[in-house]
């Protein structure tokens, strides 16, 4: 059973506040105002993290259900409510999006074409990813789900680079055929459960749903949900959105937009059919680790900084699926985890390569080397980065990949075997990309580039801090997420 804590006062409400009001200022502001827009931005993005970072600090690990209840009936005909909670799985999520926002408003500060509409879209983006996390409502759930992407489109094909057009159409058409799988999907539990509510917690507690009915709707749920999270084969989309994005919205797309995908599988489909996922489970393991192979390999081609770390993303998001696919604790706590860690990681790459290529023109790894004697300090948050990548001990991936391996081994071992093999190979294609770009030989022509400077690395500090705060004490994410998985996988029929 379910329970809700209700909250006694409304920090859920006040993040989404945060984001409307810094939308709604940076909407009036007029356009040649370029500083005073960034510093509207910036001053959302850092309350928003300041308010994510007490509702993770202040979370209770002793009890189960959700915290930070807050419930408003909106359209009591339809069984429609304002409800939003957290547990430990969205927690983590919820912090992840504070600090991928405020380090994206940092990171594009240098921007100077139509900044007032880069950062009205962009925070209309994250307003819908901080509603999706912290959603109880299915009819919510969806709608924030829909806000988050649509921005997207825009902010690829008027800022991005690298066959923009080309990547927002592919991008779009994918995910609104996710949108078309999930919406039946919803509205057939709902319709079948008989309760008229779109509540999750009334659905899940109340609702009895036939073993046929939990195997359609979580089939439609992992595929519409499964396309934003890059499960192979619904990945294409996003090697292709990560090369022509800008910067931060690289960072926000392998960084928080891809974790919706895998979130909305757990919220909704693990949730609602717990029967539909232990009979998809086997199928959702074997994709994740074509996945991670595939992610593996296909990196190992790649020639343009984006895409192997665009293709890295597709691995890496193979081992969250791949812990869903346990079915155990121990997976989804490192699902989780890695969730969270990818996130970080993958803002802080994205990061960081933004910076060299405006500096160099290039993503190109056979035009770049010698950077580490050039750009010392940015090449050493992409080095940092890179080493989160490939699972060095003591940094926050390292943690949240082991809890999954240990898992795979205990359930799928012939997965385990060959998802660890393929890691030894994501880690080979990422070394070479250090080797190359920042300690093989240097090209002159970028001799004299600047360094990064103390104000523009303030934001990959933060990224760095998360990632070795939560290496160092991985308990801090474990304990957390660990209240969920247990009281999940402890009542599964």
């Amino acid at each position: 059973m379910l329970e809700l804590h209700a909250a006694q006062f409304p920090f859920l409400s006040l993040i989404l506040i945060a984001c409307v009001i810094g939308l709604i200022l940076v909407l009036l502001l007029p356009e040649d105002q370029k500083s005073v827009i960034k510093w509207v931005s910036a001053a959302s993005g850092f309350v928003t993290l300041l308010l994510s970072i007490y509702v993770f600090a202040a979370y209770d690990k002793t009890l189960s259900g959700f915290q930070f209840v807050e419930q408003i009936d909106w359209i009591p005909a339809l069984g429609i409510t304002y409800l939003n909670g957290v547990d430990g799985f969205s927690v983590p999520l919820l912090l992840l999006t504070g600090l991928v926002y405020f380090t994206g408003v940092l990171t594009m500060w240098e921007l100077e074409t139509r900044v007032k509409e880069f950062f009205a879209l962009f925070i209309m983006l994250v307003t819908g990813v901080f509603g999706m996390f912290m959603a109880l409502d299915l009819f919510f759930i969806f709608i924030w789900y829909d806000v988050s992407l649509f921005p997207m489109y825009l902010l690829i094909i008027v800022w991005g680079s690298t066959r923009r057009e080309y990547a927002a159409m592919k991008l779009m058409l994918y995910l609104l055929f996710g949108s078309a799988l999930i919406l039946p999907g919803l509205i057939y539990l709902v319709a079948e459960s008989g309760l008229g509510t779109f509540s999750l917690p009334m659905l899940a507690n109340m609702a009895e749903f036939t073993p046929f009915q939990q195997k359609l709707a979580f089939l439609l749920f992992f595929i519409g949900f499964g396309i934003l999270a890059g499960v192979w084969p619904f990945h294409t989309w996003s090697p292709v959105g990560h090369v022509a994005a800008p910067t931060a919205v690289s960072m926000l797309h392998a960084g928080v937009l891809m974790k919706i995908g895998a979130f909305g599988i757990l919220r909704v489909g693990i949730f609602l059919c717990p029967e539909g996922w232990q009979f998809w489970a086997p199928l959702m393991g074997f994709l994740a680790t074509i996945g991670i192979i595939y992610g593996a390999l296909a990196g190992l081609r790649q020639t343009d900084l984006k895409y192997v770390i665009g293709y890295s993303s597709v691995s890496h998001m193979g081992i969250v699926v791949l812990g869903l696919a346990t079915v155990s604790v121990d997976g989804m706590n490192g699902a989780v985890f890695q969730m969270f860690a990818h996130g970080v990681m993958t803002a802080l790459f994205f990061s960081s390569v933004g910076y060299i290529y405006d500096r160099t023109h290039t993503k190109a790894i056979a035009d770049l080397g010698g950077l580490a004697r050039q750009m010392p300090v940015a090449s050493g948050y992409f080095v940092v980065a890179a080493l989160t990548g490939i699972g060095v001990p003591c940094l926050a991936s390292f943690w949240a990949e082991l809890m999954v391996f240990i898992a795979a081994f205990k359930v799928y071992p012939v997965y385990g075997v060959v998802a660890v093999s393929a890691l030894v190979v994501s880690a080979l294609f990422i070394l070479r990309v250090v080797q190359h770009a920042i300690f093989g030989p240097a090209n002159e022509k970028f001799a004299d580039l600047p360094d990064v400077s103390f104000g523009l690395g303030i934001p990959r500090m933060i990224l760095v801090a998360a990632i070795v705060i939560f290496g160092l004490m991985p308990f801090l994410m474990y304990d957390t997420i660990q209240t969920s998985a247990m009281f999940l996988i402890s009542g599964l029929p």
